[in-house]
């Protein structure tokens, strides 16, 4: 196997792990629920998913570099960099909704070509590399990580038409934070369906083919770098509200493609 096919397969199992991990603190009195100095939330199953994640990568690739949330940068000099989110949308994990999720991108040379997220309290997961498609499977749990998966095609939705479109956001008081409330009224108006399925779920569902567009008006590098990969070798397309094809924007569009120009035009 390849140097990247080969770290993808670890990715998917230690999502799978971390994830695994922080179940055991979900609904629980013991998660240790602090706030950071932004006032969001974190709590033992993030510092701790990513402490398990970072020991693994350690022992395996000690010389690629790692960017998590809750640790910071550790240098490396193999060009490879992961890109670890112990817990993307933990406001849901606090509040015992079941839409967080557990994520680790790979890039190389600068480029994210890797990524896999884990839906551990709905034992869903989704993974690609860019070139291999993207693979989505259901039923994964403790006992199913030693199993082969059986994954399906992740394909985005077929969607041509904003009046048929089904639009999925995180945040929604953060548009007029960042200047946009006015073009996403006008996006809202133009669309048939808005929903609140937030954080790396929302994207993951644009990637299924189960929405077609999702709209972070806030993301992190760690929150988006192993989805960029997922939704394009979905078919779909991932950009910044900028339009800009990678995950330094500060925000971040995943669509099924077509809609995404008609997207951008609406929230300019």
């Amino acid at each position: 196997m390849s140097e990247l096919t080969d770290r993808l397969d670890l990715a998917v199992r230690l999502v799978c792990e971390a994830g695994e991990h922080a179940l055991t603190y979900y609904m629980s009195g013991s998660m240790g629920l602090e706030f950071k100095a932004d006032r969001t939330p974190v709590t033992r199953a993030d510092r701790e998913s990513e402490e398990l994640i970072r020991r693994a990568l350690d022992a395996e690739y000690s010389a690629d570099a790692v960017s998590g949330e809750e640790f910071g940068e550790k240098a490396g000099s193999s060009g490879y960099r992961w890109y670890i989110d112990p817990i993307d949308g933990t406001e849901s994990f606090v509040r015992g909704v079941p839409l967080f999720g557990v994520l680790a991108g790979i890039e190389r040379a600068g480029e994210v070509v890797a990524g896999a997220v884990n839906f551990p309290a709905l034992r869903e997961l989704a993974y690609a590399a860019i070139g291999s498609g993207a693979w989505w499977a259901r039923g994964v749990g403790a006992s199913s990580l030693a199993k082969p998966l059986r994954p399906m095609r992740a394909r985005v939705s077929p969607v041509a038409e904003l009046a048929e479109a089904t639009l999925c956001t995180t945040g929604l008081q953060n548009f007029a934070a960042i200047g946009k409330a006015e073009g996403f009224a006008r996006l809202l108006s133009a669309v048939k369906h808005a929903r609140g399925w937030s954080d790396c779920y929302g994207h993951y569902l644009v990637a299924t083919g189960r929405t077609d567009i999702m709209i972070d008006p806030y993301l992190g590098a760690w929150d988006c770098a192993a989805l960029l990969p997922i939704v394009a070798e979905a078919g779909g397309r991932f950009s910044s509200l900028r339009n800009e094809p990678h995950i330094f924007g500060g925000n971040g569009i995943s669509s099924n493609g077509l809609l995404h120009e008609d997207v951008l035009a609406s929230l300019a």
